[in-house]
């Protein structure tokens, strides 16, 4: 497989799948949380406001899907990874390098599965539209929304579609229903167009097609139809209230719908009459226990949305937003020159400094200290005050750098002697990634190297650490001359891709390089 497939495979099978895992478990902890308040937020504060926590789930599912800064994307969170290990679609140690067949297989199937869910959905809305041939239009009723009267006496009292709602009655609407009952049905789905519930069938629909093969999503379908008529009820009861008994009349002279409607509401669904009969008997709750179950829903939809975005970082991520804080680290090349008049010395050494903004850090290379402070200057700039003691240097008052993160700063000095002359090159970044791949390895190394090759350098420091190297050869053959003494080997081998532009990813006990 030559590059380019790899790199849409990885696309294709690592990045999706993850964020499909991100989202069906978003959906999952949303559902649940639904099912258990539910009913309790009825009995406080009417059925209306019980309806609106359905709007928990999308959000959930849209606050696992927002970009998360410096984050990448293809890093799946531990939860996702144990939950996968388990079910057996992680291979052992998670070898993502042999993964993105099968992930991409897994993806392109749960695309299919949602396509032909949506599919089924379509051509049940077509099955019901065509029993809708040869109705008429009724235009004795003042109505915002189109009405029309069936052929048949199976189909209606039904709201119809979402961008273009229609109410349908059935044939026998006058015979069947008395004066009073036909003005309740009519405001009933009235309040339905009003409320936009076509819309949100379509919504409930489409998520439980893009969650076909979880039991969790057809129930919450069924539990939101049901939830949603009880909040039609209130709403209309709220405007009628004193008309309760014929209410329950005109619901039990309706037979339960005999064709799935996808997008829209019928009068009788298929759910349990009997609970809708009894929330009739309940007293409507008053103004101010609405709008404190609006202030609760509010409060709760804020809570889920930024507990789903948090959770959604990758450990690694979380564990550098832990651990850089306030800190900087100036990655340092430094190059010391002997010239005795008889023999020239070249040592170099590489390394890197942690520091809090505005506290100095210091480290020595032969005879020669360098200590340095980074305090920020605001807009990603940053200024360094640099000293550098011994070797045949004076003591010096700190010169200064300034320049960008990420950007490589300059300094160069000689010895009051002439024997004597340094080079540094440094780089400073927020945060302290040296610190977290010290962490990844407790061994040290100790590697004094000339001329030799930062792939071999590399594998050496690797074997050290028991790690495996996947792509050596991305760090080329150009030559370096550096030097670690007592070094973490995570540290170590960042050092050396610094000096190529590449940087380490560890996954286990496996490292690939990949430009910075």
């Amino acid at each position: 497989m030559n590059s380019i497939e790899r790199v849409g495979m990885d696309w294709l099978g690592i990045d999706w799948l993850g964020r499909g895992w991100l989202l069906i478990l978003a959906f999952t902890a949303a559902a649940l949380l639904v099912a258990a308040l539910r009913k309790p937020c009825r009995r406080l504060f009417g059925a209306e406001r019980a309806f609106q926590l359905w709007l928990l789930p999308p959000l959930a599912m849209l606050a696992s899907q927002l970009p998360l800064a410096a984050a990448p994307v293809a890093t799946l969170p531990p939860a996702v990874i144990a939950i996968i290990s388990v079910a057996g679609a992680l291979p052992a140690d998670a070898a993502r390098a042999s993964a993105p067949d099968w992930r991409a297989g897994v993806v392109l199937v749960w695309l299919a599965g949602s396509v032909l869910s949506l599919l089924l959905a379509v051509l049940a809305q077509k099955h019901y539209r065509a029993r809708l041939r040869g109705a008429t239009a009724v235009t004795n009723l003042s109505s915002r929304w189109p009405v029309l009267r069936a052929a048949g006496t199976d189909v209606g009292p039904a709201l119809v579609g979402a961008w273009r709602a229609r109410i349908v009655l059935p044939a026998d609407f006058e015979q069947r229903y008395d004066v009073g009952e036909r003005a309740l049905i009519l405001a009933h789905e009235a309040a339905h167009a009003r409320r936009r519930d076509g819309w949100w069938c379509l919504l409930a629909r489409t998520l439980a097609a893009l969650c076909w093969f979880h039991p969790l999503a057809w129930w919450a379908l069924a539990a939101l139809r049901q939830d949603q008529e009880l909040a039609c009820d209130a709403a209309v009861l709220r405007e009628h209230g004193k008309q309760r008994r014929s209410y329950a009349n005109a619901m039990l002279k309706t037979q339960s719908a005999a064709f799935a409607l996808p997008v829209g509401c019928t009068w009788s669904p298929r759910h349990p009459l009997t609970e809708r009969i009894a929330m009739l008997k309940l007293p409507s709750p008053n103004r101010r226990r609405r709008q404190a179950g609006t202030i609760a829903g509010l409060a709760l939809a804020v809570i889920v949305a930024g507990s789903v975005y948090a959770a959604s970082a990758p450990q690694g991520e979380r564990t550098a937003r832990k651990v850089q804080g306030p800190e900087y680290q100036l990655d340092m090349q430094v190059e010391l020159t002997n010239d005795d008049g008889h023999k020239r010395h070249v040592e170099t050494a590489v390394l890197a400094l942690c520091m809090a903004p505005g506290k100095a850090a210091a480290a020595s290379v032969g005879a020669l200290k360098v200590e340095a402070t980074t305090v920020p200057a605001g807009d990603g700039q940053v200024r360094i005050d640099l000293a550098v003691t011994g070797a045949g240097t004076p003591p010096q008052v700190p010169g200064q750098l300034h320049g960008a993160l990420g950007k490589t700063l300059h300094a160069a000095g000689s010895g009051v002697d002439g024997k004597h002359a340094y080079a540094i090159d440094v780089t400073p970044q927020a945060g302290c990634p040296a610190r977290v791949a010290a962490e990844a390895s407790p061994v040290k190394v100790t590697e004094h190297v000339t001329n030799g090759t930062a792939g071999a350098v590399a594998e050496s420091i690797a074997a050290k650490a028991g790690w495996t190297l996947v792509n050596p050869d991305a760090l080329g053959n150009a030559p370096v001359t550096l030097s670690f003494d007592d070094m973490p080997a995570g540290t170590a081998l960042q050092r050396v891709a610094d000096l190529v532009g590449m940087k380490p990813e560890l996954d286990g006990k496996r490292v690939r390089f990949a430009p910075k």
